[in-house]
């Protein structure tokens, strides 16, 4: 059997068993609510011709192009992360604001690092009226986030930046004892390493 046809034959045999399922639920909520059990079979029938008119009434072209033109979910690149990591220190900071301001949940992000930013490289505004801090790592690996790095950003985001929430966003990763010192921590961080910046970058949902 050919590849092609042994997709055909799968496709086929979940097709089955995905209405045999439907059926099946259809014969027991018709034993406790068989009125409604008719107008929801009666829906779905008229949906299903529906469904197959249309589809009858377009060519072969368009249906194919129908089919290919359906949404993808966007995967993360390394040329999204090289390109990070390739920036100075402030434009990797305007960057990383220019993401959280997708956040539809945000009022505004703003860049504040400097020489003496204790921490605070990005100040996202929400709309309620909070505030977050981001803590920008524009690192390489071998190098990686430190537990002294978590520990001084949670020294600092509530009493010093009055923030609700601290990120650290970095272009590589972060060490063991990071990971562990975040978890003991009372309200741990939200750490975001290289591949979860490339897929938000990518369009992925925000951290």
């Amino acid at each position: 059997m050919t590849r092609t046809a042994r997709r055909r034959t799968g496709r086929l045999h979940l097709g089955l068993t995905g209405w045999s399922l439907v059926l099946f639920a259809l014969y027991i909520s018709a034993k406790t609510w068989p009125v409604q059990t008719a107008v929801i079979a009666a829906v779905l029938a008229l949906a299903g011709v529906a469904a197959a008119v249309l589809l009858r009434r377009l060519d072969p072209r368009a249906r194919r192009q129908l089919l290919v033109t359906l949404p993808r979910p966007r995967r993360a690149t390394s040329r999204s992360l090289a390109a990070y990591r390739a920036m100075d220190p402030d434009d990797f900071e305007h960057a990383i604001a220019r993401l959280a301001r997708r956040d539809p949940g945000v009022r505004d992000a703003i860049p504040q690092g400097g020489s003496n930013d204790r921490g605070l490289d990005v100040l996202v505004h929400l709309h309620d009226g909070r505030h977050i801090l981001i803590q920008c790592k524009r690192y390489a690996p071998p190098k990686n986030v430190s537990s002294e790095d978590v520990q001084k950003t949670n020294g600092t985001y509530r009493d010093i930046h009055h923030c609700v929430l601290a990120v650290i966003v970095t272009t590589s990763s972060f060490t063991h004892a990071a990971l562990e010192t975040n978890v003991l921590l009372a309200r741990p961080l939200v750490l975001v390493d290289g591949p979860a910046l490339a897929d938000w970058a990518a369009g992925g949902r925000p951290p």
